[in-house]
């Protein structure tokens, strides 16, 4: 098949998001590790980011390469520089970010008619509904690209075509997902954004991305058919086609490791001192705490998981995001001295860490968690149990998966998602200190139930690493995308 698939071409184009980027790169390197010729769009700044990562790829003689088309800031009225959701001084400049992604659609276009082959397939991200008119202009087969669970899928899916949210009586209280495996409860304040607004904007917008998916051949999603089998069944019922091709990020550890170029350079100063702090403790010993790059929580709530984590008696290595290093949080924290209070014992680390290298570490038995489905994954490919506190957009649902499906995860007892637009404005404390050294207690307890929980982590883990080796359901899943692409375009 590879020598067939040298002659197909996919072109990738993500939502300029970094819990985008990085599965579509993973994919990228997937695809061509399979004998595919690759181009992602991407714009300048972006492709800064990961233009190491595919120097490696191509060391290893993968075909991928980036087409780099300018972001157009100013433009939609975003601040210069601003070509990632990371990088926006504020959520109220969201909206205005997808404005700018869907400006990309023409210069993507002008760009295609003046090839001399057309791709064979593109791979579309479901935030970019606009892609459909593309592929449908050129006649090139397109298929769609989800980066959230089949389970989410499904779960949104009925909600929106039951309409059961919308007769509920308050934001609190819970309904049943209908047409469910297992029986799923929400409350309206714990639905997405788009989910629980009113608005015609919205609804429109969610209307494009089901329409757009539709229109597409089939939909690759970034999970393993082991891990939700019943809610990948479900989703197959919906869709035109499946192909589970997760996790994402171990097809990533294989290919390397099969291509011998697994080594990273150099080790930076906070992998270095997470590093020395793993090996110092013990195994199984110490929480990480993280909640990716689009979090804004207020100092107010930081304040209390700080103290939460230090009354947990527990090794801690506590990751603050960009966003959230204000002013009065770094006050509070040299004011109350809490860094060298807890030296020994934790790691505060402000901006990137090296989170797969944390979660694999022995020395690491548990993670609280935002829930974002790039870090569950990563979880779960590191047999390691969660503290899930969801914030926004899809992550109650994964904690639903986390904790009452797989059951590898406790409640912090988040019951209201944060309004991403309202950050700024919301310094109300969701969780107080004891509720997170009681999350940690339990999810860290040496009982019965820790133990099994603990297991399953590690038998799930098993079945991650069994999906992406050759003949997994994963791999195979690919191989069979890739062939399928084959067909049609021959």
């Amino acid at each position: 098949m590879a020598s067939q698939s040298n002659q197909q071409h996919f072109l990738l184009v993500p939502f300029m998001s970094q819990s985008h980027l990085i599965p579509f790169i993973e994919m990228a390197k997937l695809f061509a590790s399979n004998g595919v010729i690759v181009t992602v769009v991407l714009t300048p700044l972006n492709a800064e980011r990961f233009n190491m990562i595919v120097d490696q790829a191509k060391a290893s003689n993968l075909k991928i390469q980036f087409h780099l088309l300018p972001f157009p800031c100013v433009e939609a009225g975003l601040p210069k520089g601003c070509e990632n959701m990371d990088t926006l001084p504020s959520p109220k400049y969201q909206p205005l970010f997808f404005a700018a992604c869907n400006m990309l659609k023409e210069p993507l276009e002008n760009w295609l008619s003046e090839l001399e082959k057309l791709p064979t397939c593109i791979v579309s991200d479901i935030c970019l509904p606009w892609t459909s008119n593309v592929a449908s202009k050129f006649n090139i087969p397109r298929v769609v690209f989800h980066g959230i669970s089949c389970f989410t899928l499904l779960c949104s899916h009925n909600i929106n075509l039951s309409k059961v949210h919308e007769r509920v009586d308050s934001m609190s209280t819970l309904f049943v997902v209908p047409d469910l495996p297992d029986t799923i409860e929400f409350t309206k304040a714990q639905l997405p954004e788009a989910m629980k607004q009113d608005s015609e904007a919205w609804k429109e917008a969610i209307d494009q991305f089901k329409e757009s998916e539709l229109s597409s051949q089939g939909i690759l999603v970034n999970t393993f058919e082991e891990l939700e089998k019943n809610y990948v069944r479900g989703y197959e019922k919906v869709a035109k086609k499946v192909w589970c091709i997760g996790p994402l990020s171990l097809h990533d550890k294989l290919t390397f490791g099969k291509f011998g170029k697994d080594d990273k350079g150099l080790i930076n100063d906070s992998e270095s001192e997470c590093l020395k702090f793993l090996i110092s403790n013990k195994a199984c010993s110490v929480i990480y705490v993280c909640f990716g790059s689009l979090s804004f929580i207020p100092a107010s709530q930081l304040k209390e998981l700080a103290l939460g984590l230090e009354a947990s008696n527990h090794p801690f290595i506590w990751v603050i995001g960009k966003n959230d290093c204000s002013v009065e949080l770094e006050k509070w924290l040299k004011e109350e001295n809490f860094g060298e209070r807890n030296k020994g014992r934790g790691v505060i680390i402000k901006g990137w860490a090296p989170q797969v290298e944390i979660l694999s570490h022995p020395s690491t038995g548990g993670f609280l968690s935002h829930c974002g489905w790039n870090s569950t994954l990563e979880a779960i490919s590191c047999g390691v149990p969660m503290i899930t506190w969801p914030l926004f957009a899809e992550q109650f649902f994964n904690e639903k998966l986390i904790v009452q499906v797989l059951k590898i995860g406790v409640r912090i007892g988040v019951e209201v998602g944060v309004d991403p637009m309202d950050t700024f404005k919301d310094e109300k404390v969701l969780v107080k200190k004891e509720d997170v050294k009681m999350a940690i207690e339990k999810l860290m307890e040496n009982g019965v139930e820790g133990e099994q929980r603990r297991n399953r982590a590690k038998e799930i883990k098993y079945m991650a690493y069994k999906a992406v080796e050759d003949g997994g359901s994963s791999d195979s899943n690919c191989k069979l995308f890739i062939q399928e692409i084959l067909e049609q375009s021959s």
